[in-house]
C-alpha cells in the first residue's frame, strides 16, 4: 500500500507557523459550506431581482407611454405579480437544487430547466389569480411583458452569474469538491488520464493505491494484505477528512469492490463507486427502480408519455394549418410539375420511420421518371433532376407533401430525416448507434438539416456527423428545440446548404 506524496507547494515546512499553515490547507476550511451557501444565495438573489426590476422596468415604461408622465411608485402593481412569479420561481428551484455550484460546473444547458420552471409558475399564478378572482387587478401589458421577456432577461442574468461562479471556482478555492482517489495503481492511473480535476471543479487531496495479490497467493493471505491496506488507507481518509472518496476498483471484481465499501462507511465522507469507462460513455446515467427492481439506468425512452402527447398535438396542430395556408402554393407547384415533365406530381418511396417500421413518404416529384431504373442517392447537378425540380429541391418546397405524413402520424415536423430502404442497412452496419435515429418519429426537418449537413452523402465522415447531430436532437429534445429547428428551417441560410 502506498500513497501519493503532497502536492509541492506543501513539501517545504519552514516552521510551525508555517507547518500550521500547510495542515489547515489540508484540512476542510470551517467557511467552507458557508462560501458555498453564499454563492448559491447570490444566484437565487439574483433571479428574484432581476424578475422584480424587469416587472417594474416594463410597468414604468408603458405607464411613460401612456401617459407622457413619469409613474409614482405609490401606484405600482407590478411588483405583486413580479414578486408573486419571482417567489415560485426560486421556492421550486430551490427544492430543485438547481442553485448549487455543481449545477454551475456541470455546463450542461439551463434552457430546459429554467423554462420548465418558467412556466409552472406562470401556471401557478393563473390558477391563483382565477381562484381568488384578482386577475383584473394586474395590467395585461406587464403580465404578458413579463411572461415573454422574463425567462430569456433571467437567463441572460444567469449565463452571467455562472460564469462568474465557473471563473471564481478554482481547485484552490474554499468551494471545490475535496476529494480521495483509492484503486488499484492502472484503474487510478486511468482516471488522471482521462480527467481534468481543475475542469471538473474538483481537488484531489489523496491517492491510496491497493496492491495487486500475487495469483499464487492463498484466500487468507490475499484478505489480510487488502484488509492491511485499506485500514491505512482509512486512518489516511480520517486524516485528510476529505468531502467525497472515489473508489475507482473495477465491479467485476466484486469482492473487493465489497471491501472497500465496508471499509470506507466507516468515514465521514460520501462513498462513490466509479465502474470503469462506463460512466464517461453515459454521462447521465443514475439509479432507477422499475416496481421493486433497482438498476443503473444508462438511457431513458426517447420521449416520455407527456412529451410524446406535446409532440404529437405541436405536429397535428402546425401541419393542419401549413396545409391550409400552403394549399394554394402547393397547387401550383403540382401545375408546374405537370407542365415540365410528363409523370406523377408526387414521388413516393418506402423510408423506415419509428421503430424501423417502414412507411411510404410523399414529395413533390423532382426528377424524370425512368421505368425500372435502380435506386441511386441524387448527386449534385444529376442529370435526372427536372428545371422545376432543381427550384423546388433549393428552396425545400419538394418537402412540403411530407406535412400529409405528419398528419398520418408517420412523421414528426421535426426528427431525423428519413433515409432510403437501401442507404439505412448499408449505414447501420458501418455507423455505430445509426439504429438510434429510428427510436423517434423521422422529420421534415431536423438539427443536421439546419447545420448544413444535408444531401449527398460521399463518405461514412458524412453520414456520422449526420447522425451524431440527430442523437443530440434525440438526446435533448425540448419543444422549444423544435420551434428553435422549424425557424432555423425557414431562415436561416445553412438550411438550405448542400441542397442536390
Amino acid at each position: 500500500m502506498f500513497h501519493d506524496r503532497l502536492p509541492d507547494t506543501y513539501q517545504k515546512l519552514p516552521g510551525s507557523a508555517g507547518r500550521r499553515n500547510v495542515w489547515a490547507a489540508l484540512l476542510p476550511r470551517r467557511s467552507r459550506d458557508l462560501f458555498r451557501l453564499g454563492i448559491s444565495a447570490c444566484v437565487a438573489l439574483a433571479d428574484l431581482v432581476t424578475i422584480c426590476a424587469l416587472g417594474l422596468l416594463i410597468e414604468v415604461t408603458y405607464y411613460a407611454a401612456l401617459t407622457g408622465a413619469p409613474m409614482p411608485m405609490a401606484e405600482s402593481r407590478s411588483l405583486r405579480i413580479a414578486g408573486l412569479v419571482a417567489l415560485l420561481v426560486v421556492l421550486t428551484n430551490l427544492v430543485r437544487e438547481e442553485y448549487s455550484i455543481e449545477n454551475a460546473l456541470s455546463r450542461r444547458p439551463h434552457l430546459r430547466r429554467a423554462a420548465s420552471v418558467w412556466l409552472g409558475a406562470w401556471a401557478a399564478l393563473l390558477a391563483l389569480g382565477f381562484a381568488t378572482k384578482t386577475t383584473t387587478d394586474f395590467s395585461r401589458v406587464v403580465a404578458v411583458g413579463l411572461f415573454v421577456a422574463g425567462l430569456p432577461t433571467m437567463l441572460a442574468v444567469r449565463a452571467a452569474m455562472v460564469a462568474l461562479v465557473r471563473r471564481g471556482v478554482t481547485p484552490a478555492s474554499a468551494s471545490v469538491s475535496r476529494i480521495h482517489l483509492v484503486g488499484y495503481e492502472e484503474d487510478i492511473a486511468r482516471f488522471y488520464a482521462t480527467h481534468d480535476a481543475e475542469a471538473l471543479g474538483l481537488r484531489v487531496i489523496g491517492t491510496s493505491y491497493l496492491r495487486r495479490v500475487d495469483a499464487s497467493a492463498d484466500a487468507p493471505a490475499r484478505q489480510a494484505q487488502i484488509a492491511e491496506d485499506l485500514d491505512l488507507a482509512v486512518s489516511v481518509v480520517r486524516f485528510l477528512r476529505p468531502d467525497d472518496v472515489f473508489i475507482l476498483v473495477p465491479w467485476a471484481e466484486t469482492e473487493d469492490v465489497e471491501r472497500c465499501i465496508d471499509a470506507f462507511l466507516r468515514v465521514p465522507a460520501a462513498l462513490h463507486l466509479r465502474p470503469g469507462s462506463v460512466l464517461d460513455r453515459f454521462p447521465d446515467m443514475q439509479v432507477a427502480r422499475v416496481g421493486r427492481l433497482s438498476g443503473i439506468n444508462i438511457g431513458r425512452r426517447p420521449l416520455n408519455l407527456g412529451e410524446v402527447l406535446i409532440k404529437r398535438a405541436f405536429d397535428l396542430t402546425v401541419a393542419l394549418a401549413a396545409l391550409v395556408l400552403l394549399a394554394p402554393l402547393m397547387a401550383a407547384v403540382a401545375l408546374l410539375i405537370k407542365l415540365d415533365s410528363p409523370g406523377p406530381v408526387f414521388f413516393r418511396q418506402r423510408r423506415y420511420g419509428f421503430n424501423q417500421q417502414p412507411f411510404g413518404v410523399f414529395k413533390f416529384r423532382s426528377m424524370r421518371v425512368e421505368e425500372n431504373a435502380a435506386f441511386r442517392q441524387a448527386t449534385r447537378n444529376d442529370s435526372r433532376i427536372t428545371r422545376v425540380g432543381a427550384m423546388l429541391r433549393r428552396s425545400n418546397i419538394d418537402e412540403l407533401p411530407q406535412l400529409i405524413n405528419v398528419v398520418l402520424g408517420e412523421m414528426s415536423l421535426v426528427g431525423p430525416r428519413p433515409h432510403a430502404l437501401a442507404h439505412d442497412r448499408s449505414f447501420e452496419r458501418r455507423i455505430a448507434l445509426y439504429a438510434r435515429r429510428h427510436n423517434v418519429r423521422p422529420g421534415i426537418t431536423g438539427w443536421a438539416q439546419v447545420n448544413g449537413l444535408r444531401g449527398e452523402t460521399l463518405t461514412d465522415l458524412d453520414m456520422q456527423r449526420r447522425v451524431a447531430h440527430d442523437l443530440h436532437y434525440i438526446d435533448n429534445w425540448s419543444i422549444w428545440f423544435d420551434i428553435r429547428i422549424i425557424v432555423q428551417t425557414l431562415i436561416s441560410p445553412r438550411a438550405y446548404r448542400n441542397a442536390v
